[in-house]
């Protein structure tokens, strides 16, 4: 694909700072801005990892830019993703395309994660909380200033895959208007393990595009934002298949507005995507083409409100529409997969409403309180289905498909949201928050409409890498979480020095949509036959996070410790772990700025997984521990130059939520990424 050397780039990817916001007591929230002081650690095209210093969050392996974000052990559809404002809907049995693979990392501007008691007005339809990413913001003249004009030209280079990435982003500016660009393509081949070996069918590549166009004035602004995602290519060694394209285009307009009474936000946004699945490299081989075609409309209104004692109500309606058709051409020859095509969902259609109402209030001058509530009503439906037509080969999927056809397909979930937050801070240097939240998710059109029962047909359906197969029931009932929490917060005077974050938190949830098993899949099938259902289940644990300075001198300039310790247990209530539950892990990390150097140590530790799910098959692995290393130096010019070492002792380890390489003979774990080195230039102008 390219030259086996490392790629020495044009760039370095953007980190991140804490940032401010109107939201008082989120439980735990990551506010971020672009900073090229920073230097990055994970310097790879997947956005979901730029997320991973967030307490309670981690990564379920996918793609090479298509992790599926977890919170708390709760992970995907459960978790409520926007990007600008806008929901995405995963258009794939597999979930290849989650919503956060639709934005490169040098694209992100800036993020905002809420784990566990999310406001209302932060969406609905999720149990686990709420990511919200934000891509170019419009920046105006100052009055009197001539036209602004600046960017950055960003690449990094990869030893450990080969890969390279680079991004552009310019932006021009008037007093009125403002219009932006950017541009990011990554890739990279199959990367090695601890031991030097390939771990097959981890290559990809991916491009994106945007063009932002802003005016204000008069208390006014309009932003509108258009732009489209490329794959040609992205293996996916835990699922059976993989990703031969991806091409999305979406479009998104904004407005806010100032006016005597408060403020009016307003947005509308459309996506579509054409997702094809099927083989592209001898690494895993195979004759199956499937085609997706999925589209997302919606708009959002919120109303803000200033009432007594600065306090502030926020009122807001909702409507999203998600649509869906999933079908697998035949292959022309073959026994099993013709004459013809599978239709797999037909004209499938999601449709959500809902209206919330949120008091941010300010009791005195110590006790702050948030109240929330939201009604969704969620619509769901799907055509009649098909199956091969091969006779006798796929008689279980003919069956399935006429009793499937025979039922009352069209489903009405109505939810109720509420969110109570109450936070005491008896000095300058202490806060305590405590909370309270019911959360619903409606089923997703895989989990309800799927509904073939061949060992082929479910081997295509599933998001969770276990080798598993899926088939999905018209019945389910939504997911309701009760979850509780509190967190103690210490901090120096003016929160900039130090700070120590403690949050133990607890989730019932009821009709959480697990599985049932169904049997084996044989010898050519899937590992189990599992079928959607509702079962009732908790989980519970600990997020501590912290940071404090380490020193400061003229010799050795300035240094600051950063960490995080997560634990989370999840277990249904009728016995049994429940799937992918990441298992205690540490990370320790030392920052050091000195004149134009700054550099960057990070260990992580990670304990051996032995709690898991037995229904899924799904394997232990061991503790591991790593060490990154990142330097960065800037010159007076706006060039920086980069270098880091991950995983500097090469460990050898698998992914705790990495699943089974289905591309591997034999079927081993997903291993991870051995020693890279990272090198990269960057030129802001």
């Amino acid at each position: 694909m390219r030259s086996k050397a490392v790629v020495l780039a044009l760039a370095a990817f953007p980190c991140f700072n804490a940032l401010a916001d109107d939201v008082r007591l989120p439980e735990v929230v990551v506010r971020e801005k672009a900073d090229s002081d920073r230097v990055p650690l994970h310097p790879a095209g997947d956005t979901a990892a730029l997320l991973g210093g967030v307490p309670g969050f981690s990564v379920q392996s996918a793609g090479g830019v298509s992790s599926l974000p977890v919170l708390r052990g709760l992970a995907d559809d459960r978790i409520k993703v926007r990007i600008d404002g806008a929901e995405i809907t995963s258009a794939c049995g597999n979930h290849m395309n989650p919503p956060l693979s639709y934005i490169d990392p040098t694209q992100v501007t800036a993020t905002q994660v809420v784990a566990g008691i999310a406001p209302v007005s932060l969406g609905g339809d999720s149990i686990a909380g709420s990511i919200d990413v934000r891509s170019w913001q419009p920046v105006f003249a100052t009055a009197g200033e001539k036209t602004r004009v600046f960017g950055e030209i960003a690449a990094v280079g990869r030893s450990v895959d080969h890969g390279l990435a680079a991004s552009l982003g310019a932006s021009a500016a008037s007093e009125r208007m403002s219009i932006g660009y950017s541009a990011a393509t990554t890739e990279g081949d199959s990367y090695k393990d601890g031991r030097g070996r390939k771990v097959p069918d981890t290559l990809y590549k991916s491009t994106n595009q945007s063009v932002g166009l802003a005016a204000q004035g008069n208390g006014n602004r309009w932003v509108l934002r258009i732009g489209e995602q490329r794959v040609p290519y992205q293996g996916f060694p835990n699922q059976p298949m993989d990703m031969v394209r991806n091409h999305g285009v979406f479009a998104n307009l904004g407005y806010t507005g100032d006016f005597a009474w408060g403020r009016l936000d307003a947005l509308l946004y459309w996506q579509d995507t054409r997702h094809k699945m099927g083989f592209f490299t001898q690494e895993k081989t195979g004759t199956m083409p499937m085609d997706t075609h999925g589209r997302d409309i919606g708009y959002t209104l919120k109303a803000e409100l200033p009432v007594g004692h600065g306090g502030i109500l926020r009122l807001g309606n909702e409507y999203h529409r998600a649509e869906l058709d999933d079908w697998w051409p035949p292959v022309a020859m073959s026994m099993m997969m013709s004459p013809n095509t599978f239709v797999n969902i037909n004209d499938g259609k999601r449709e959500r409403l809902a209206f919330f109402a949120e008091w941010d209030a300010k009791l005195d001058s110590r006790w702050t309180s948030l109240l929330g509530i939201r009604s969704e009503s969620v619509r769901s439906d799907a055509g009649r289905v098909q199956d091969y037509g091969c006779g006798m080969m796929c008689m279980s999927d003919t069956l399935a498909a006429a009793a499937f056809n025979a039922r009352n397909r069209s489903k009405r979930d109505n939810a109720l949201d509420l969110t109570a937050l109450l936070a005491y801070a008896p000095s300058p240097v202490a806060r305590y928050e405590f909370g309270y939240a019911r959360k619903t998710r409606a089923p997703n059109l895989y989990e309800r409409y799927t509904w073939g029962r061949g060992n082929m047909a479910m081997a295509m359906i599933g998001w969770f890498g276990d080798g598993n197969g899926y088939v999905g029931d018209i019945d389910l009932k939504p997911e309701v979480a009760h979850t509780l929490s509190a967190t103690a917060d210490w901090h120096d005077a003016g929160s900039r020095l130090w700070n120590v974050r403690l949050t133990p938190f607890y989730t019932r949830v009821e009709d959480f949509i697990d599985v049932d098993d169904l049997g084996p899949g044989g010898m050519m099938g899937p590992t189990r036959k599992l079928r959607f259902a509702n079962h009732d289940a908790h989980l519970y644990g600990i997020n501590l996070s912290w940071h404090a300075p380490a020193w400061e001198s003229s010799t050795y300039g300035s240094a600051e410790f950063k960490g995080k310790f997560d634990w989370t247990r999840g277990r249904r209530n009728d016995g049994g772990d429940l799937y992918h539950i990441m298992p205690a892990n540490l990370a320790l990390g030392v920052e050091q700025r000195l004149h134009a150097w700054t550099h960057v140590a990070e260990l992580k530790l990670v304990g051996a997984k032995s709690r898991v799910d037995d229904r899924r098959v799904e394997g232990e692995t061991a503790g591991y521990a790593l060490v990154d290393l990142a330097s960065r130096y800037r010159f007076g010019n706006g060039l920086s130059v980069q270098v880091g070492v991950r995983n500097l002792f090469d460990r050898f380890y698998a992914l705790p939520l990495g699943g089974v390489n289905l591309a591997a003979s034999p079927r081993v774990p997903l291993y991870g990424q051995g020693r890279s080195v990272d090198l990269g230039l960057a030129l802001t102008f």
